[in-house]
């Protein structure tokens, strides 16, 4: 009997807890607002626009290697002439 109290006070506790945290806006810390997907799998854009923050420098080498993640091999830097 016990055990049924303590499952029923902790179902009423998450009960609880769930409707009074309903109306929050999670927000993710690496994406910008509104760039979340809410699937299972969470795939922010590339570029600095659909990061939180902005980089201080953001360069062609940073922009390939942003649009290849969560690539295995790093991205290619081409070499000057």
């Amino acid at each position: 009997m016990a055990l049924f109290k303590l499952a029923f006070a902790t179902a009423a506790a998450y009960g609880l807890y769930r409707y009074m945290t309903r109306d929050q806006k999670v927000q993710r810390a690496a994406f910008a607002d509104g760039e979340a997907s809410g699937g299972p799998v969470e795939v922010r854009n590339a570029g600095p626009e659909g990061m939180r923050s902005d980089p201080p420098q953001w360069d062609k080498v940073d922009e390939a290697s942003d649009e290849s993640f969560p690539a295995s091999d790093p991205p290619a830097i081409p070499r000057a002439s």
